[in-house]
């Protein structure tokens, strides 16, 4: 039985089903998908991404490469660049597959940026284990030390030692972000490292039609190998579930308590009751009457752009937001997709969809603020708006149980919670058959399906045999 259609919940189940045992998945929710869902938000038509939006964990993760989820209906878009990152007055940084091609716009970081990620790359068929899973010891331990003396430090001195020339420093720190940590501490340089590591690897693609069609595929498939999906369901006890030899959670601790907690030991409920979330997210999605109107049309060629300024701005924003204020510029990640794919919005119409990270639980409106981010970089966007939905923490955390406070990663990613999270049994609990699934046990947040599948390896090995 496994709790949660989120794709962890559904990489477990499938993992299960494909062993040969019989799985049954319950989600609260009238839809398959967690964080990886879309809905028409604005206007009839217009189809947003609920959260994730950009999925290059997915089409990297071992465990979706290894299934057919293309016979199920996925489809992946890559645009001609993987990302944009504007500076102010045109100028910036564009990511592209070929790290030359990257290194070409990069002025004077050129060398230093092949080499840097070329021997990365390289790599990368030793330490993807690593770097997609759980703490364990490494099959290629020298390819992953060269690799983990920079991830495991703060992003922002590294920048600044890796790098001479702002391009290069601020397309780092944005990359570094992403981990909703401030760029000072430790292992920030790891996520930035990860991810444009896989802008050359793997790219950054979005699913035609919306995130929803992921999540899609994977129950497809899983129904397909004889498991059972239950929608509208909300379990609010383990103990109401039917008999199984094995329960796999696609929670975060504060909802895996509401509903096991009772079961659990004083102890490992203590623990748990421990667990640190991180910050929260603020969203908004537009539907549009044209493209963004960028100052520079380079950045139309890439879905994803960071919208934050230097590495300093960056920096600031995030260390603001971490210690509970509220940025005026705040570091924003937008998504353009239907420049690449009119399936989810009326002929000439398009959408948007954007995110600022904020203090877990605020209750600021960062509306203003995220808008004149946009219009630093493409002035006149607020005169293509049609219509805005916009979702705070609470919005968020309502949508979704596992996001307490807003917090879209379920949990602070900071160095003690990066393997042994949500403690250090990982993905097992002190009662027998009682697993936790989620973004909360490693490898951590991303749509990525490994915390399911490791999840239920362990379970196969323990009571599934």
């Amino acid at each position: 039985m496994v709790v949660g259609a989120g794709p962890n919940g559904l990489a477990a189940a499938i993992a299960i089903a494909q062993a040969g045992r019989t799985v049954a998945l319950v989600e609260a929710a009238d839809r398959v998908g967690g964080g990886c869902r879309s809905a028409e938000l604005t206007l009839p038509g217009f189809v947003h991404d609920v959260c994730s939006a950009v999925h290059p964990f997915a089409i990297a993760s071992p465990f979706f490469r290894s299934l057919p989820l293309a016979q199920h209906g996925l489809e992946w878009i890559q645009s001609p660049a993987m990302l944009a990152h504007p500076l102010d007055e045109g100028t910036g940084a564009v990511v592209y597959r070929s790290v030359r091609e990257t290194a070409r716009g990069l002025g004077r970081d050129e060398g230093a940026y092949c080499d840097l990620f070329e021997p990365l790359i390289e790599a990368w068929p030793k330490i993807e284990e690593a770097v997609l899973g759980p703490l364990r010891w490494p099959r290629h331990p020298v390819a992953l030390a060269r690799f983990g003396l920079r991830a495991l430090r703060p992003a922002e001195p590294l920048a600044r030692r890796l790098f001479t020339g702002e391009p290069a420093r601020a397309l780092f720190g944005g990359m570094a972000a992403h981990g909703m940590l401030p760029l000072d501490m430790r292992p920030t340089a790891g996520v930035g490292l990860a991810l444009n590591l896989l802008a050359h690897v793997a790219g950054w693609p979005i699913p035609r039609g919306g995130a929803q069609r992921l999540a899609d595929a994977l129950a497809a498939y899983l129904r397909s190998l004889g498991g059972r999906i239950m929608t509208g369901t909300t379990v609010t006890s383990i103990d109401d579930l039917p008999k199984a030899r094995a329960i796999l959670c696609d929670l975060s601790p504060a909802p895996f308590l509401r509903i096991a907690g009772h079961r659990l030991p004083p102890r490992f409920r203590r623990a748990l009751e421990r667990y640190r979330y991180g910050m929260a997210a603020f969203k908004v999605d537009w539907a549009l009457d044209g493209p963004i109107p960028w100052r520079n049309p380079e950045w139309a060629r890439a879905t994803t752009v960071h919208l934050g300024g230097t590495l300093g701005d960056i920096a600031s924003a995030e260390r603001e937001a971490w210690d509970g204020g509220h940025p005026e510029r705040p570091f924003v990640l937008l998504a353009q997709p239907t420049l690449f794919d009119e399936t989810r919005a009326p002929a000439g119409r398009h959408v948007a969809w954007t995110y600022c990270h904020v203090p877990r639980g605020s209750g600021a409106d960062m509306l203003p603020r995220l808008e004149r981010q946009i219009e630093r970089f493409a002035p006149g966007f607020r005169d293509r708006v049609l219509a805005r939905a916009v979702m705070g923490p609470a919005d968020l955390e309502r949508r979704n149980a596992n996001y307490v406070g807003g917090d879209i990663g379920s949990g602070a990613s900071d160095l003690p919670q990066l393997f042994m999270r949500p403690t250090w049994r990982t993905y097992s609990t002190p009662v027998r058959g009682l697993y936790m699934c989620s973004a909360a046990t490693p490898p951590g947040v991303g749509v990525h399906g490994m915390c399911g599948y490791f999840a239920a390896r362990r379970a196969l090995a323990e009571v599934l045999r």
